[in-house]
């Protein structure tokens, strides 16, 4: 009988208490030395991760406390996740490496959170957590062989010689695994006008080559500015005294707080903002009812003020007045302070004879802690305003160093990203002002003469958009701009309108290779923040001295023109200007006319402009109607051997643009020229001042559309078409010419935007999946280069007709903007 009661004690089954207990005692049975050394690897793997995710979260702190706080955060989020993930595998009963395990999933889940969350579609954020898993996992194997001492010293030196190359091939290839992935130049193949020949696997620095030497050759006929004159991007022959005017009570940027050289007001900008986070306020110590006026100001000291640059009496022994140009930056992110990244076109300008303010809008920008006060985009025009209305009061003060010092019927404003909206805005603020009478009063003196916008957006703001009227106009757009990837400044560029006899003018410059953070030089290179950003490619892009020279090049040559020189653009013969001009007036004008005159002056990559002046008469604008036969003047207009229909301009993305054109698409099996011509019984409008001078217009090879699965490289064949000009004066003598003669039609770039062609159609709504965009280029055809052609062909008789021939293959072309100069 006692025998059998210990049989069964020793036979009874533990109970569910006991059995758990035990597994969690047991629960780190498997996480030997190896797989604790192995945790580093995981553990670099998520900081990586958080790393990126600190420095796109920026607290105002400073970078460093801002990657200490985070890596504290994920270290300990890493620790939990791996202790709590221990226990649970214990309870399973899964005979693995708990704590490893756990580190593993903490570094998939929270790198795929950090990047779904960043407009990483779906897919994307899952093979991304997968890679940087795996990674860890990798490193942490290396890290747990390492450690151990049963591996000789050679077998350790071999795995860390191995790791060392993975790694090495890893930092590559993001750069070398896409074709296409690097210079967003135009990808050439096949015949092309100037041979037979290929570069369509070239890599981007060859390619780029490629496509200057190609740009240069097509210039050969254009003469060179660089023989007549200094680059618009030398200083000038002024001095520059540099200060700042602020409230004096930034926390954040001593230089308008504590250590501001002049006291400025602040503005109640509570009837357009009306969403303001309180922690927007704690952060800044102000909401918007008192929003600061702060700027750097960059100021030209002449000869004879040299002596006296101080700020007490730089102002009072001369009578000198400057132009102004006040510069504005875009929506960054707020704790990282934008307005001083503009110190390069201050400073050129300054030595040129402006005065430069880059004004300061940082607390208008977005921030991840506190997002963005609503109505901003008006909002930093009105601010730009209240600007000028200080500086106004500056310019009445003795003893400032601004009195007098000012010219304000010579205004420029320069703008960058939403920068380049605001300052479009702030020219027309008599239309979206039109309530604030106080405000339009005490700018009535004040002349807004020329705004130029870089990488601007172009947003839709009380239902409306801004219409330029009687202002000069430039825009700068790089074709491999992460951010504002369409060319929004092409749509302003379109609303820009000029009476006849104003003396006004607009132009446009495309970039092949340049992209939208490097024309700040405190924005970085990547155009987007971290993480995301980190997809973006940068292989091929010019460096940010290369993109920030163009900008200086442009935007200076376009200030000396329009409030320094005339500005007319009614030169029709270009760079005569450059020479008969005593005063140098319109010395840059051909510049803006054409970027070949100016290309010596310029880094090697592809370019595009369009140009157009107040003295320019239309032939063709199709805005009119929607009838295609008819045109302004009693023209009409017809097509053989082709498909043609009106149709608005479109964007990267496929958006419209507020300008109609003629598409012009020609079909590949055809052996006969095609033509579309525009023709007038009574001759086409002619010039105010006399005869015409030039033929211009502006055209988009569409060809990239062409492309489908039977003809996939289409896409990348643009430019092969052969074009021909035909004018017809007013005794019907007709002369042809090829359109190359004055200009090639070039390829448009081919963009890949990211480290790897997949990435393309999943970050941020696929925004990045359509490689081209077609840019218009404003041809300008010199109408006695006819006439050399043929002595017969006299254009003081009018033009009758005016036809266009395509011949070669399969293309599709877009005409805009037809007239005479």
């Amino acid at each position: 009988m006692e025998i059998q009661v210990v049989t069964e004690l020793l036979l009874s089954k533990p109970t569910l208490r006991y059995r758990i207990a035990r597994r969690i005692r047991n629960a780190y049975r498997y996480d030997t030395a190896f797989w604790r050394f192995a945790i580093a690897g995981p553990w670099g793997a998520g900081m990586f991760a958080f790393g990126l995710l600190a420095l796109g979260m920026p607290t105002g702190l400073g970078s460093p406390v801002d990657l200490l706080l985070f890596l504290l955060a994920g270290t300990l989020g890493l620790y939990l996740t791996a202790h709590i993930t221990a226990l649970l595998l214990a309870l399973i009963g899964l005979p693995i490496p708990r704590l490893f395990t756990g580190a593993v999933l903490f570094d998939f889940a929270a790198s795929f959170v950090i990047f779904y969350s960043n407009e990483v579609a779906l897919p994307a954020a899952l093979v991304i957590a997968a890679v940087i898993s795996l990674a860890g996992i990798s490193a942490g194997l290396l890290a747990g062989t390492l450690a151990s001492r049963r591996l000789r010293r050679r077998h350790k030196a071999a795995a860390s010689l191995m790791a060392a190359l993975l790694a090495a091939i890893a930092a590559i290839w993001p750069f070398a695994a896409s074709p296409g992935s690097g210079s967003a130049v135009p990808a050439y193949q096949g015949v092309q006008s100037a041979g037979i020949w290929e570069a369509g696997e070239a890599d981007g620095d060859k390619a780029r080559d490629v496509a200057s030497s190609d740009a240069a050759a097509s210039s050969a006929a254009v003469p060179s500015l660089a023989e007549l004159l200094d680059s618009p991007a030398e200083p000038g022959p002024y001095e520059v005294s540099t200060f700042t005017y602020g409230s004096g009570n930034d926390a954040w940027q001593p230089e308008y707080g504590e250590a501001v050289d002049i006291t400025s007001g602040t503005v109640d900008a509570s009837a357009y903002i009306k969403k303001w986070s309180i922690y927007r306020t704690a952060y800044w110590g102000f909401n918007q009812r008192a929003l600061p006026l702060n700027g750097r100001v960059w100021m030209p000291v002449a000869a004879e003020e040299q002596d006296h640059t101080n700020l007490g009496n730089s102002a009072t022994d001369s009578h000198t007045r400057y132009p102004l140009v006040l510069i504005v930056h875009g929506n960054h992110l707020m704790e990282d302070f934008s307005d001083d990244g503009y110190a390069y076109l201050g400073e050129l300008l300054a030595s040129r004879g402006f005065t430069v303010v880059s004004v300061d809008e940082n607390f208008l920008n977005y921030s991840v802690w506190t997002g963005i006060p609503d109505n901003d985009m008006k909002v930093r025009a009105w601010i730009l305003l209240k600007h000028l209305q200080q500086i106004g009061v500056f310019a009445d003060e003795p003893g400032n160093p601004l009195y007098h010092k000012i010219d304000f019927t010579r205004i420029g404003l320069a703008g960058h990203s939403r920068g380049g909206q605001a300052v479009a805005m702030a020219a027309d603020y008599k239309d979206w002002f039109a309530d604030d009478a106080e405000l339009i009063s005490s700018l009535e003196d004040v002349q807004i003469q020329a705004v130029a916008a870089i990488a601007p957006t172009d947003k839709k703001v009380d239902g409306k958009y801004t219409q330029l009227k009687d202002v000069s106009y430039l825009t700068l757009q790089g074709a491999r701009d992460g951010d504002v990837s369409d060319f929004d400044g092409d749509r302003q560029y379109m609303r820009t309108s000029f009476s006849p006899g104003t003396d006004r003018f607009k132009a446009s410059l495309y970039i092949g290779d340049a992209n939208h953070s490097q024309f700040n030089s405190s924005w970085g290179g990547r155009d987007v923040s971290y993480p995301k950003g980190i997809l973006l490619s940068r292989n091929g892009m010019l460096s940010p001295s290369e993109q920030r020279s163009i900008a200086k090049v442009y935007i200076s040559a376009f200030f000396e023109e329009t409030l320094h020189g005339t500005a007319t653009g009614s030169n029709a013969s270009g760079l005569a200007s450059a020479t008969t001009t005593d005063s140098g007036h319109s010395r840059y004008l051909p510049l803006l006319q054409d970027y070949r005159t100016g290309l010596a002056w310029l880094p090697d990559t592809v370019y595009y402009n369009r140009f157009e002046s107040s003295t320019f008469t239309a032939w063709a604008r199709y805005d009119e109607d929607f009838n295609r036969l008819s045109l302004p003047g009693g023209g009409k207009a017809s097509g053989s051997n082709l498909t043609w229909k009106e149709e608005e301009a479109k964007n990267r993305q496929n958006g419209t643009k507020p300008s109609r054109g003629i598409v012009l698409e020609r079909k590949s099996s055809s052996n006969d020229p095609s033509a579309y011509t525009l023709s007038w019984e009574q001759g086409a409008p002619l010039p105010t001042g006399g005869p015409p001078e030039e033929l211009a217009f502006s055209l988009t090879d569409r060809s990239f559309e062409l492309a489908d699965e039977q003809t996939p490289d289409a896409a990348l064949a643009s430019g092969s078409v052969k074009v021909e000009v035909e004018l017809t004066d007013g005794n019907s003598t007709s002369v042809r010419l090829p359109l190359k003669r004055f200009m090639e039609i070039e390829p448009l770039p081919v963009t890949s935007f990211t480290i790897h062609p997949w990435l393309e159609r999943h970050l941020s709504g696929g925004k990045y999946k359509h490689p081209t965009e077609a840019v218009y280029q404003t041809y300008r055809l010199d109408l006695a280069d006819f006439a050399a052609a043929n002595p017969s062909f006299d254009p003081n008789t009018g033009i009758q007709r005016l036809t266009f021939y395509l011949n070669g293959g399969a293309a599709k072309l877009m005409l805009d903007d037809i007239g005479v100069y």
